[in-house]
């Protein structure tokens, strides 16, 4: 037996080889739930057996877009709400790649809000992991496309007047091959969807709902042991519930669970097609 020193040199991660290890620690903060959703992620891509020279991570701007910073394979850090448009770049020069964007809310569904409709119109072969955390953390707590119906924030410090976005139900209307939604807390599930939208055909969205305790959380009054005490007893799994049916209502159950797996020909299909045809 060495010593305690050489002991504990010699615990590694289970997910160490998957990142950037120079770059920890990371930027996020105490009780955000980003590493953990990363995690899931990143455990998903191992069970997948990909090859990681085939795996691209693209995230955006904000909390959520730092992830593609600390992977330890290819990976975009492009700009505001841009992610999904450099994702199918990507895609489209080469068919043989794992297309994976990481980002938030805010990048994803305010400022990317097209890229996101026609990517899942035209049935894109990527998988959209967002990370709602209901405003713009990194900025300041902004209101986001997401923050809920009277819920506080810095441009809304007497409650946000706007109705909020129900993301599978966009996700579902532009006709996106798989579509889910989970919690952070519910680790297992998240990692097991994930794998599914990787391993599927055409357009991939999961939602991950996840505490931002510094800014949300502080202005409505939400400890995130709190936000975890939601997840835990006012979320119920309702698998292929209809997406117009899971908007999210803190004061009753919210809708989680797979709610669409379909088959549809992906956008290269159809490329293919009518390019072989001439």
């Amino acid at each position: 037996m060495g010593s305690k020193e050489n002991r504990s040199r010699q615990i590694v991660h289970p997910l160490d080889h998957m990142l950037r290890t120079d770059r920890l620690p990371h930027i996020w903060c105490q009780g955000c739930g980003i590493g953990t959703v990363l995690s899931s992620c990143l455990t998903a891509i191992k069970a997948s057996g990909l090859d990681f020279k085939n795996v691209v991570m693209v995230s955006g701007i904000g909390c959520s877009g730092r992830a593609a910073g600390y992977v330890n394979f290819d990976s975009f850090h492009t700009t505001h709400g841009r992610a999904i448009p450099f994702a199918t770049g990507l895609k489209l020069s080469n068919d043989n790649l794992n297309v994976i964007v990481f980002s938030g809310d805010g990048d994803l569904f305010a400022i990317g809000g097209n890229h996101f409709i026609h990517a899942a119109r035209r049935n894109i072969d990527i998988t959209v992991i967002c990370v709602n955390n209901f405003n713009y953390g990194m900025t300041g707590g902004q209101a986001a496309a997401t923050t809920p119906y009277m819920a506080k924030s810095t441009t809304t410090p007497y409650g946000n007047p706007e109705t909020p976005f129900n993301l599978p139900l966009i996700a579902f209307a532009a006709r996106a091959a798989y579509v889910a939604r989970w919690t952070m807390l519910h680790t297992r599930e998240l990692t097991d969807s994930i794998k599914e939208a990787i391993a599927k055909k055409g357009f991939s969205f999961v939602e991950v709902l996840s505490p931002c305790p510094v800014n949300y959380g502080r202005r409505n009054k939400e400890k995130p042991f709190d936000t975890l005490k939601i997840y835990r007893e006012n979320t119920i799994i309702k698998n292929e519930a209809n997406p117009a049916d899971v908007d999210i209502d803190y004061h009753d159950n919210i809708v989680l669970g797979n709610f669409v797996d379909t088959d549809r020909p992906s956008f290269m299909d159809n490329y293919k097609a009518i390019y072989n045809s001439e």
